[in-house]
């Protein structure tokens, strides 16, 4: 049995149908059911997001950068793991706040507010992942490359979200954009919800 890791790392300063098998050959199904391979409780270097958790500057250990405009940086990543298995498709979302390469130079609420954003919108792309596997038609001849397609594209289209609330907030420097911003995020948590109980 084998099992295929992808993962994606963002340091801040992801609608697909595959064509059906025929009926002679029904499709596996595709399970909502993980398996022990990625942390699901914080670790030493990790914190996997959670509604009830917010992050605090101690979870920021990397050493501040000097020499450049950034007060604060936040590293998150989102990954997936699935397997095959007696013919059912079994997959595993994580999304990860990364403490030892997160930093902190100017910490005041505000700013943390702005780089919980950051995870928060990781979180809303791992819920769209989880939308889109539910919706995946499985392929038993292309599922490693449609797999790949559907998390690559929501890797990308999360990297543009983050790229587009760092522009347009000034980096937090913007407060009453980056007000507007955190209320987006929230209701794009509101939104996604259905989708957050991702294996």
């Amino acid at each position: 049995m084998k099992i295929f890791h992808l993962l994606a790392i963002a340091a801040l300063a992801m609608s697909f149908s595959g064509r059906p098998l025929s009926s002679n050959n029904p499709a596996p199904k595709v399970i909502l059911a993980p398996f022990k391979d990625s942390l699901s409780e914080e670790s030493a270097e990790m914190i996997p997001w959670a509604n009830d958790k917010r992050l605090i500057w101690d979870d920021f250990l990397c050493e501040p950068k000097h020499g450049t405009d950034a007060v604060a940086s936040t590293s998150t990543s989102l990954g997936i793991s699935y397997q095959l298995s007696s013919g059912e498709l079994n997959y595993h979302i994580s999304c990860y706040f990364n403490k030892e390469k997160s930093w902190g130079l100017l910490r005041t609420d505000y700013i943390l507010a702005h780089e919980q954003g950051h995870f928060d919108i990781t979180e809303i792309f791992a819920r769209k992942l989880n939308e889109a596997l539910q919706n995946y038609q499985f392929n038993r001849k292309t599922f490693k490359r449609d797999i790949s397609q559907i998390y690559q594209s929501i890797v990308d289209e999360k990297e543009e979200y983050q790229k587009m609330y760092d522009e347009q907030t000034d980096h937090s420097r913007n407060r009453k954009v980056q007000y507007d911003w955190l209320e987006r995020i929230d209701s794009l948590l509101a939104e996604t919800q259905p989708y957050s109980s991702y294996p």
